[in-house]
């Protein structure tokens, strides 16, 4: 049976990688992750972030990056950083729309990134928000976006946000088959108490059927877990996370 590396969005530790990037760093790698995915605008020049994952051994798997910086006067710096790190997908994590014609528009111009990205053997893909799955006159905006897009963008799908919206992640995968390269397994609860406080293995997500869809029937290259509650200490909770998905058989 195929498996799936687990990788860490670094969102989720954002405070310690801050503050200690090598040890941060090489505390998730000793933890049992794979690789990582970067977030936001750069902290550091491309050469240190070359040299952390070199040091430490792990893989950049996706960055998530602002829409501003995939514009035309940035995109070749943009590019530029993610080839000299070894990343090949770019993800927009936001995306700013108030209507499903807007939404379409979009589409057109994740298209035209694609396009531009494909000769650099890169692809660009838009990760989920909660809103992204809330009815929007009478239609989800993900719909309109995700059913608007080439095959070559990738529909990271977020858990989570998706559970948090109304949507059914399973079901989700499984209406646009093959397009979730890389998905963000973050946690959720039906128990507005906990919602996104539950850690893996403490939710409500069917985590076996929708790692299973993952390797047997999607494109899913890496499963990313994310989560950002501060009740529990970031380091803590990540490495929670990742001992639970091997219980699963991660």
């Amino acid at each position: 049976m195929p498996r799936i590396p687990i990788a860490l969005q670094m969102y989720s530790l954002r405070h310690d990688f801050t503050k200690a990037p090598l040890a941060t760093m090489q505390a998730v790698k000793d933890m049992g992750y794979e690789g990582v995915e970067f977030a936001g605008a750069p902290q550091y020049c491309q050469e240190f972030y070359a040299g952390l994952l070199r040091q430490t051994g792990l893989t950049c798997c996706g960055w998530h990056t602002p829409w501003e910086l995939v514009q035309e006067d940035k995109l070749q710096k943009t590019i530029e950083l993610n080839r000299y790190v070894g990343n090949r997908r770019i993800i927009i994590p936001w995306l700013d729309a108030k209507s499903h014609q807007e939404w379409v528009e979009l589409a057109a111009k994740m298209n035209r990134l694609a396009d531009k990205l494909a000769p650099y053997d890169m692809r660009c893909g838009y990760h989920n928000h909660a809103a992204d799955f809330e009815l929007l006159d009478g239609r989800r905006p993900w719909d309109s976006f995700a059913g608007n897009t080439q095959k070559n963008v990738i529909l990271q799908l977020d858990t989570g946000n998706a559970f948090a919206g109304g949507a059914d992640p399973l079901q989700t995968l499984q209406q646009y088959p093959g397009r979730a390269e890389t998905i963000h397994l973050k946690p959720y609860s039906k128990n507005p108490e906990i919602a996104f406080k539950a850690l893996i293995g403490e939710d409500d997500t069917p985590w076996a059927k929708i790692l299973d869809f993952c390797k047997n029937e999607d494109n899913t290259q890496w499963a990313i877990v994310e989560y950002e509650c501060p009740e529990i200490p970031a380091l803590e909770a990540v490495e929670k996370c990742i001992a639970a998905l091997k219980k699963i058989g991660c």
